[in-house]
Parts: C-alpha cells; structure tokens; sequence
C-alpha cells in the first residue's frame, strides 16, 4: 500500500480542508474544517471520550432522518468553540448548500472540540463564527488562504508556525494537506508536548482511499513508554517515517512532563471515497478510535472527549466484504499515523515543547 499523493485527507475524492486561527491578544486557538461535496458525504460518528464537546452528533445516528453532512467542524475553544459551525452554516447557506426544506436549505454541520481554554494567556479568547468563516473561506482557497511565504511550511519536516507577529485578525496560513500547529490544532498539547494538526492517507491495492485528519490535544501520552518513539509511527507506510529512529536513553530518562490534572480531548475525521452506509460510517469512525488508542495511552479517559467523524464521499462503488474488512484497518492505521504527523510538525512553545526539541537525537541524521 501507498499513501495519497498529499499523504492527507485531501486524497479523498470531494473533501476540501481548510483551517483558521489566532495566536496573539490572548488567542492560541483556531477551528478546522472540513467541507463535503455540494451534495453531501454519507457520515457516522463515535464519540469515546467521558467528556465531549459536540454538535449534530446525535442526527448520525442510522435510526435518524439525515444521512449526509456538509461539512464537519473541529475546533478549539471548548464549549464555547462550538459556535465556529454557526459561521461554515452560513456560507453554506449563502451558496444554497443544505439539506432541502421549504423555502431553501438547512446546512449539515456536526462539530466537535478540543480543550485549550487561555493557553494563549486570556481564557475567554475562544474561536467564534468568524473564525468558521475564516476557514471555509480557506478551504476554498488552493493554498489555504495564507498571508505568510509559502516557504513557511516546510515539507521535509512540516511545521507551520503557531504564531503570526503583527496580525490582529482571525488567519488562514497553511494548506490543507499541512501539518502542525494550525487550526483547531493551534493550542493542542499532547501528553505534556505540543500537539496540533496531522493528516495521513493510503490507497489500497484496488485504488480506495482511506484518510484521516486528527486534532491531537490528549492527556495521555503519545510515545512508546520504553524506547520514547512516536507511538503512531509504528503503523507508518514505508518510508514514510525513515527519518525517525528511537531518542538517546538519556533523554528519555529526562523526559518529565507536568502531570497535574488537565482537561483535553482528540478530536478528528476518517474519510473514505466509497460508498458507505450511515451505519457502515458508523462503523469506520469506531474502528478508527483503535487507531487512536494505539497512538495514545491512555486513551478516552475522564477528562477527554475523544470524538470521531467517518465520511463517505460515494465516489466509488460499494466495497465488498473483503474490502470493507480492509478499509476499516485501514481507518485505524491512518489514524494513528495521523497523531504522529500531528506531533512531530508541532510547534513548541513554552510549557508545551516540540517533540525534536525534548528527543533531538531522534532524527536521524543525513549521510
């Protein structure tokens, strides 16, 4: 198997990401979204977490009326984040994209968020509809909307940065293949580093595309507790982490991180280009929390609201049995792959370090 040609949730036919944030007056946050085809993605939800922070969650359910959404929203901010959806639903609306009711149409948006209330420094600085706004605006925009040099965004070893000296307003300022600190992933820690954004795709060997976009922000820890690697990385396509080799012991040993009590939660979408049921979606986004506890221990704990959209964006058949047993592996493989990339291109920051910068020696070095 191979990953997508951007290695990201973009690799599946239809779906356009797009992300906003703010990482000044008092702002380390931002929202992410993620925009169906105009007809819709057949989608599913499960949420593991003790305590979610949700939207729509409950018209997933197979017994309920609608069966596609049209856009799905992550974002910071906790509860207060949630009104990121109110600003996709408008420009949604304003394009007469929705579900068709008399007199016009009603946009599909389920949401979900992460905890990172005042890590910019004032707790109320929380994303609102303009920042919905901001990021439907860039996943329409093929560079993501970006003030910044695109050179900003390295690929080799992809951080974007966190912060923008000088700008007052909500920003776009990363593609939507980008990983990092971005978006809804713009004030993530993970277990005691910083998190972010990451994204991972593989095509099967019959061409379906699975995928995956994370918001990586838990409590629990993201490296493998005896050698300090990426846990998530284990499950990488080849090559695809060959940069990566386990830290010097010494700096594991060193490793310490805060462990008071916190509130968090990892937050993401698992995509697919055939066509699913609700059920089946249902089914996919269940199967993509294993990857998710793979990469993250513990997982789906009190204090984490650990949430996962599955979308089907129909455009390809029906998967046999064989294949749908393959996709659904593969929602847990993506997933955990994308919690690594979601770490490693964090930006660090105080009281929340890169991970390179706390394991240096775990890049390996060029010939």
């Amino acid at each position: 198997m191979r990953p997508g040609p951007a290695n990201s949730l973009a690799d599946v036919s239809g779906l356009r990401v797009g992300h906003a944030q703010r990482a000044e007056g008092g702002y380390l946050t931002g929202t992410t979204v993620v925009l169906a085809p105009p007809s819709g993605a057949v989608a599913g939800v499960d949420v593991r977490g003790a305590a979610p922070g949700t939207r729509e969650t409950e018209l997933l359910d197979p017994r309920n009326l609608v069966s596609r959404v049209h856009a799905v929203v992550l974002s910071g901010g906790s509860a207060y984040g949630l009104s990121a959806a109110c600003g996709v639903i408008d420009r949604l609306a304003d394009a007469g994209i929705g579900y068709p009711v008399a007199g016009g149409v009603v946009p599909i948006v389920p949401a979900a968020v992460i905890f990172d209330l005042g890590r910019g420094g004032t707790f109320r600085a929380t994303p609102d509809a303009t920042f919905g706004t901001a990021a439907y605006d860039a996943a329409l925009t093929p560079d993501g909307g970006s003030p910044l040099d695109g050179a900003a965004f390295r690929t080799g070893s992809p951080r974007w940065p966190a912060a923008h000296d000088g700008e007052a307003d909500v920003v776009g300022g990363a593609p939507g293949t980008a990983n990092g600190s971005i978006g809804a992933g713009t004030g993530a820690r993970a277990g005691g580093l910083a998190g972010g954004v990451g994204t991972a795709s593989v095509v099967l060997p019959d061409g379906t595309t699975v995928a995956a976009l994370v918001v990586a922000n838990p409590v629990g820890s993201v490296l493998d507790p005896v050698d300090g690697t990426l846990a998530g990385a284990r499950y990488g396509l080849p090559g695809e982490f060959d940069h990566l080799q386990p830290p010097l012991q010494e700096e594991v040993d060193a490793w310490h991180p805060e462990n008071a009590p916190s509130f968090n939660t990892t937050i993401g979408v698992v995509a697919t280009d055939r066509t699913l049921t609700k059920a089946q979606c249902g089914k996919l986004a269940a199967v993509a929390h294993d990857g998710l506890a793979r990469a993250i221990r513990p997982a789906h704990t009190m204090t984490d609201g650990d949430t996962i959209f599955a979308l089907a964006t129909c455009a390809r058949p029906e998967p046999g049995h064989d294949t749908l047993q393959e996709l659904l592996a593969a929602g847990a493989d993506v997933f955990s792959r994308a919690i690594a990339h979601a770490v490693l291109a964090a930006t660090g920051r105080e009281g929340a370090p890169a991970y390179l910068d706390v394991f240096p020696s775990a890049q390996r070095k060029r010939s």
